[in-house]
């Protein structure tokens, strides 16, 4: 039997080992048991993720936070509400290039999840018929640049059609309303209007969607570089889980999202989530082309910011190391 004295002392032993272990072994290790992460519906491994408790299995406390859209996200990043946060690419760039310190860490899909939408009876039948319309999209995300990319190829710009700026679900109402004329959609919400309110998809380019991407404030992958390296861990093992089981992944969806799972099928049928996680020349091929238009219509402030940006967002290494 050991003596009161010892046994107290074996318990500050403990105590002790437990607090060095807690800390990490240097300042750049330090623990982060407290984390801020959102979730999102054009992100179906977030979904997975928060639903299965993947970090809280492992030892994480998680404050969820919704994104409604990239714009949202970049806002939470910004004003240190969130950690990680997940938004498109190009989103993703123009926050950085305008002061906002994130690095992109892990590419969660290729989607194409946005295009140009019109109403059931529109005679929008091109894109050139956009001219002196108007159109409702989220600025600061996917759409927005698909927008400007697709009316590039027409020779158009925002000056020549009229911009109602709307969160995404409320651009999809403004479009069945008749408030606008088009809307640059996102899923799951365009598939859900083409499903059930009749809407047409006007315009389709998988090539001008930015990849879906999760983000992390920079200073926070500094000081905690094993959270970070848990978060894209358990993004990989929701990439896997999501792979081997499209049904429930629908299903959780379709819960999530409040739509119905044939809305739910149609928006995962686009988005493509076996690939390569590592952020890297894909994503940076991708961005370059919405540079310079990104730059032309003043989101991003100057061509010097945006190259600077493209140049530091890429960090691959935790989705390189990620098991």
């Amino acid at each position: 039997m050991k003596s009161p004295k010892i046994a107290a002392f074996l318990g500050a032993a403990t105590v002790a080992v437990a607090a060095v272990a807690g800390c990490g072994s240097g300042p750049g290790n330090t623990a982060a048991k407290d984390l801020r992460v959102d979730y999102a519906y054009y992100n179906p491994l977030s979904l997975v993720v928060r639903d299965q408790h993947l970090l809280e299995t492992r030892g994480y406390n998680v404050t969820w936070v919704l994104s409604a859209g990239s714009n949202k996200a970049n806002e939470g990043l910004r004003s240190n509400g969130l950690d990680f946060g997940s938004t498109a690419g190009s989103a993703a760039l123009v926050a950085r290039a305008n002061g906002t310190p994130i690095k992109i860490v892990d590419v969660y899909s290729k989607p194409e999840w946005t295009a140009l939408v019109v109403g059931k009876n529109s005679t929008v039948n091109s894109v050139a018929d956009l001219r002196g319309k108007k159109i409702a999209v989220t600025k600061g995300t996917d759409p927005y640049f698909f927008l400007l990319q697709s009316l590039a190829t027409a020779g158009l710009s925002t000056a020549d059609v009229e911009i109602v700026n709307l969160q995404h679900a409320d651009g999809k109402t403004a479009l069945e309303r008749g408030d606008v004329d088009a809307w640059s959609g996102l899923d799951p919400f365009m598939a859900q209007t083409v499903q059930q309110a009749g809407s047409r998809l006007l315009y389709r380019n998988p090539d001008f969607n930015s990849y879906g991407v999760l983000n992390v404030r920079e200073d926070f992958s500094t000081a905690h570089p094993d959270a970070v390296q848990t978060v894209v861990n358990s993004y990989e093992e929701a990439r896997k889980w999501a792979k081997a089981h499209p049904d429930e992944l629908a299903a959780l969806l379709a819960s999530q999202a409040k739509v119905t799972p044939s809305v739910a099928q149609e928006e995962l049928r686009r988005t493509a989530l076996d690939i390569d996680p590592a952020p890297g020349d894909p994503q940076r091929a991708v961005l370059t082309n919405i540079l310079p238009i990104a730059v032309s219509d003043a989101d991003i402030k100057s061509d010097d910011a945006g190259r600077g940006a493209l140049g530091t967002i890429i960090e691959p290494k935790y989705a390189q190391q990620a098991h």
